[in-house]
């Protein structure tokens, strides 16, 4: 089997959400027993469902910080173009902990586990190791680390995929002299079921921007090869995506932002986030444009904001950005989600014609057959492991000392 072209996050959208349905359930039993991160604040989406934001309260906050500080992973989710790699920078800005850009090479990693055969061989476990620091299809090299000496070091850990990664992960934080580590990626939102898999004590923080200013920016993107059709589905998949990480693994596990209330109070919000990881809040974290400087390449030209200081000059700018009949589609397509997450309809909208509307519908059955379809292949795959997945390694034993 060859493994998963893992080409980019909007694009993966068309390919399965990995069981999320049947499988956050399952991972969430790990998560059971630590719920003091932050009180549950009720919200009544359309359907009538009772929504669980996590929401850390002055009581919330004082638990984490009194358990001391967590070695969790932590895992930034959302639609592409919400915000994800601004977060990414203000996390990594923590001196504490080390969040790489898209490494893109956990999900590839995971749907070709089989091929490795049994991990306990030590061969096996370098030509994993070897997989993982070599493709090129990943950006491994982006991480700055030495490759022949973390595929010693996954050779010489748990025998495990999720270890082999965590590995990688956890030499990239101990290159910065920091503890913790993250990754982000979009696209993970569809795939919440196998990180808990891999990491069952991972935090996972969801941040969501107005879709409307979402659609508008994938169809900027020089990298986004479909359509508003398809632009439209992804927001709305991510939002019914949070929708049930919300109610299944709860305050202690999952975490929504919104970027419009990040950009304009960001010391204020990443406070917040804070006391959700169970970290002290750092003003560098409002500051994230040195380090872009530094690490955002600079061939990502549609990166370029996170090279100046944070700012909400891209809030709302969809209005300026989509025809008319794509902000009907788009708000049409949305249904209540919109007004649920507090942003209001607009009067710029015009009705889309019933011949738009039809493919809107014929798009979004393609990719919900599509989701189907990848969590069969997923649940196949399961029967066929020759090894348990979880990472294995001791968060606590492994931390390096603390700079600063």
């Amino acid at each position: 089997m060859s493994p998963a072209n893992d080409a980019n996050d909007a694009r993966d959208a068309t390919n399965g959400r990995d069981g999320e349905e049947g499988r956050t359930s399952e991972a969430a039993g790990a998560s059971q027993g630590a719920r003091g991160a932050g009180d549950a604040e009720a919200v009544t989406p359309a359907q009538g469902v009772p929504l669980l934001r996590s929401v850390p309260s002055a009581k919330g906050a004082a638990a984490v910080q009194g358990a001391g500080p967590s070695g969790r992973p932590i895992f930034v989710i959302g639609c592409p173009r919400s915000g994800t790699t601004l977060l990414q920078l203000m996390l990594h800005s923590h001196p504490r902990i080390a969040i790489p850009a898209e490494t893109r090479f956990l999900l590839p990693a995971y749907t070709s586990r089989s091929d490795f055969g049994d991990l306990r061989d030590s061969v096996n476990r370098r030509a994993l190791a070897e997989w993982i620091t070599g493709r090129k299809e990943t950006k491994f090299r982006d991480l700055g680390l030495d490759a022949a000496a973390v595929v010693e070091e996954i050779v010489a850990g748990p025998p495990t995929l999720g270890s082999a990664l965590g590995i990688v992960f956890r030499a990239y934080a101990r290159r910065f002299g920091k503890p913790r580590w993250g990754d982000k990626r979009p696209s993970y939102i569809k795939h919440v079921g196998t990180l808990l898999r891999l990491f069952p004590d991972a935090q996972f923080v969801h941040l969501i921007r107005d879709g409307r200013d979402c659609v508008a920016s994938l169809n900027e993107m020089p990298w986004y090869k479909q359509d508003v059709y398809h632009a439209v589905c992804v927001w709305r998949e991510a939002i019914d995506a949070g929708r049930r990480l919300a109610s299944r693994l709860g305050p202690d596990t999952y975490y929504e932002m919104r970027y419009e209330r990040l950009v304009a109070e960001p010391a204020i919000e990443l406070t917040r986030l804070c006391a959700f990881i169970g970290e002290e809040y750092h003003p560098a974290m409002t500051e994230p444009q040195g380090i872009a400087r530094v690490t955002v390449p600079k061939q990502k030209r549609w990166h370029d904001r996170t090279h100046s200081a944070v700012d909400t000059g891209r809030v709302g700018s969809w209005a300026n950005r989509l025809e008319p009949w794509e902000i009907g589609l788009a708000e049409l397509g949305f249904g209540a989600r919109l007004q649920d997450y507090g942003y209001e309809p607009s009067e710029l909208a015009a009705r889309p014609t019933p011949r738009q509307l039809a493919q809107l519908a014929r798009t979004g059955a393609h990719r919900r057959m599509a989701h189907r379809k990848a969590d069969l292949r997923d649940r196949w795959q399961r029967r066929q492991e020759p090894n348990p997945v979880q990472c294995l390694l001791d968060t606590e034993a492994e931390r390096p000392p603390l700079t600063g």
